[in-house]
């Protein structure tokens, strides 16, 4: 399942307790995600699903869902 890939690796970069990221899970406000935590998780997500995000939709993922339904729509 995406979205659980996608948790497991968030939370892992960010050193976050995976256990309380939800699709609901603000990146930058509840995981205190930086611009350069955020440009090295969606380069390793384009990684593992083969995708490429575009550079002016990356501030336009704010949430884990967002992040889920993005590459789920561009897979």
């Amino acid at each position: 399942m995406i979205f659980e890939t996608v948790k497991s690796m968030i939370a892992r970069q960010l050193k976050a307790d995976e256990s309380t990221i939800t699709r609901e899970t603000r990146l930058i406000e509840d995981l205190k995600a930086d611009s350069a935590n955020v440009m090295v998780m969606i380069m390793d997500l384009e990684d593992k699903f083969g995708i490429m995000v575009e550079d002016d939709q990356i501030m336009r993922l704010r949430t884990v869902g967002d992040v889920v339904d993005y590459i789920e729509k561009h897979q």
